[in-house]
């Protein structure tokens, strides 16, 4: 109850009023059944227009530091991503990866909508980097269908560094699925996994106006390379 109810009654008027959200492509969601939406990632804001735009329920995998919180200020953060559906996991340790993986699993299984940021991290940069490849992890065993999702003007809404808010255009634009039947097999190889990846990373840099850079997000957070530019070319391997 509570997932609709911030939906459409209390987060949902403020993000209409500030980011004026569009939605094309809507109609490539399945309506029902498991799905995978990957989505680029530029700023916190993506995931609130994303649950408002898309009709059915979204449930990402947070990290578990949001549960765990004390104090008034953790309580309502635990409280809120409960009440919305979210999806703790433990990223210490060495099964960290496979945890978050297996909840994953877990929400397709249940026939729900995954939403996933393959780059790993937000973008430092607005650039879209390269790929991690767990969301084949996932995609490929379960047969569940990866749906690329292209996010564009949440940085003038909600800019990074910044806890205010300013007017702006939010658009999103779905994608068709990917088709991976030439990727899947009983037990994925390593190489099928990152030929997969790839092959959504180039589909959401072709729907994007993003340049592409071939490292991590997570490994150039905090950096901001202005002086460089990267050429909109495909060295994915």
């Amino acid at each position: 109850m509570w997932y609709w109810l911030f939906k459409y009654v209390l987060i949902g008027p403020v993000l209409r009023l500030f980011g004026r959200p569009t939605i094309e492509g809507a109609e490539h969601i399945p309506p029902t059944g498991p799905v995978i939406l990957a989505s680029n990632h530029l700023t916190v804001a993506d995931s609130f227009f994303l649950v408002l735009m898309v009709r059915r329920r979204i449930t990402f995998v947070a990290k578990s530091e949001y549960f765990t919180g004390t104090g008034l200020k953790g309580r309502l953060t635990r409280w809120f991503f409960s009440c919305t559906g979210q999806v703790p996991i433990d990223r210490s340790g060495a099964d960290a990866a496979r945890g978050a993986l297996a909840t994953a699993t877990g929400i397709l299984e249940a026939g729900g909508v995954w939403g996933i940021y393959p780059e790993g991290s937000r973008s430092p940069d607005g650039r879209l980097h390269r790929g991690k490849t767990g969301v084949m992890r996932v995609a490929l065993p379960t047969d569940a269908p990866v749906v690329p999702v292209v996010m564009r003007g949440t940085p003038a809404v909600n800019p990074v560094g910044s806890r205010m808010w300013r007017f702006g255009k939010v658009h999103i634009t779905v994608c068709a699925p990917l088709d991976l039947a030439h990727h899947r097999a009983a037990v994925p190889s390593e190489r099928s996994v990152r030929e997969a990846t790839d092959e959504l990373m180039r589909t959401l840099l072709a729907n994007s106006d993003q340049e592409y850079v071939d490292a991590y997000a997570a490994k150039r957070v905090g950096v901001s390379l202005p002086h460089e530019t990267a050429p909109r070319s495909y060295p994915f391997r």
